[in-house]
Protein backbone atom coordinates (compact mmCIF):
# COMPACT_ATOMS: atom_id res chain seq x y z
CA UNK A 1 0.00 0.00 0.00
CA UNK A 2 1.20 3.71 -1.03
CA UNK A 3 1.65 5.96 1.35
CA UNK A 4 -0.75 9.23 0.95
CA UNK A 5 2.93 11.15 -0.41
CA UNK A 6 3.63 8.74 -1.93
CA UNK A 7 0.17 8.60 -4.20
CA UNK A 8 -0.87 12.45 -4.56
CA UNK A 9 0.51 13.66 -7.88
CA UNK A 10 2.78 16.43 -7.69
CA UNK A 11 1.36 19.84 -7.21
CA UNK A 12 2.85 23.04 -8.73
CA UNK A 13 4.17 25.72 -6.48
CA UNK A 14 2.70 29.13 -7.53
CA UNK A 15 3.94 31.50 -5.00
CA UNK A 16 7.81 30.50 -6.64
CA UNK A 17 9.98 33.99 -6.12
CA UNK A 18 9.67 35.75 -9.06
CA UNK A 19 12.89 36.70 -10.78
CA UNK A 20 14.04 39.42 -13.44
CA UNK A 21 13.10 37.45 -16.10
CA UNK A 22 9.73 36.33 -15.25
CA UNK A 23 9.25 39.98 -14.48
CA UNK A 24 10.23 41.28 -17.63
CA UNK A 25 7.73 38.76 -19.29
CA UNK A 26 5.37 39.96 -17.34
CA UNK A 27 5.59 43.73 -17.82
CA UNK A 28 5.99 43.03 -22.18
CA UNK A 29 2.68 41.34 -21.80
CA UNK A 30 1.15 44.07 -20.03
CA UNK A 31 2.56 46.53 -22.17
CA UNK A 32 1.30 44.36 -25.12
CA UNK A 33 -1.97 44.53 -23.49
CA UNK A 34 -2.45 48.03 -23.13
CA UNK A 35 -1.10 48.66 -26.46
CA UNK A 36 -4.06 46.38 -28.03
CA UNK A 37 -6.82 47.49 -25.89
CA UNK A 38 -5.96 51.40 -27.07
CA UNK A 39 -5.71 50.48 -30.60
CA UNK A 40 -9.56 48.52 -30.11
CA UNK A 41 -10.84 51.67 -28.56
CA UNK A 42 -9.60 53.54 -31.15
CA UNK A 43 -11.49 51.16 -34.15
CA UNK A 44 -14.73 51.33 -31.80
CA UNK A 45 -14.71 54.62 -31.45
CA UNK A 46 -14.38 55.73 -35.27
CA UNK A 47 -16.77 52.66 -35.91
CA UNK A 48 -18.88 55.14 -33.90
CA UNK A 49 -18.83 58.05 -35.45
CA UNK A 50 -19.43 55.99 -38.58
CA UNK A 51 -22.36 54.46 -37.33
CA UNK A 52 -23.68 57.62 -36.25
CA UNK A 53 -23.04 59.52 -39.75
CA UNK A 54 -24.95 56.45 -41.76
CA UNK A 55 -27.82 56.95 -39.20
CA UNK A 56 -28.01 60.86 -39.97
CA UNK A 57 -28.08 60.14 -43.68
CA UNK A 58 -30.39 56.88 -43.39
CA UNK A 59 -32.49 59.56 -41.50
CA UNK A 60 -32.25 62.60 -44.33
CA UNK A 61 -33.27 59.86 -46.98
CA UNK A 62 -35.95 58.78 -44.93
CA UNK A 63 -37.18 62.51 -44.75
CA UNK A 64 -36.63 62.76 -48.54
CA UNK A 65 -38.44 59.50 -49.37
CA UNK A 66 -41.31 60.69 -46.90
CA UNK A 67 -41.47 64.50 -48.63
CA UNK A 68 -41.76 62.95 -52.01
CA UNK A 69 -44.21 60.51 -51.51
CA UNK A 70 -46.81 62.88 -49.80
CA UNK A 71 -46.55 65.25 -53.04
CA UNK A 72 -48.17 63.39 -55.30
CA UNK A 73 -52.14 62.26 -54.64
CA UNK A 74 -52.57 58.01 -55.00
CA UNK A 75 -53.62 57.09 -58.43
CA UNK A 76 -56.66 55.43 -59.28
CA UNK A 77 -56.41 51.96 -61.36
CA UNK A 78 -57.48 53.75 -63.99
CA UNK A 79 -54.74 56.16 -63.89
CA UNK A 80 -52.30 53.34 -63.54
CA UNK A 81 -50.56 52.31 -67.17
CA UNK A 82 -49.98 48.78 -67.13
CA UNK A 83 -46.04 47.48 -67.12
CA UNK A 84 -46.39 46.15 -70.78
CA UNK A 85 -47.03 49.49 -72.32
Amino acid sequence: MLDRDQAAPARKDYTSPMNNETLEQIQTKIAFLERASAELSDVVFGLHKEMQSLEAKLEALRDRLSGAQSDEPPRSLEQERPPHY
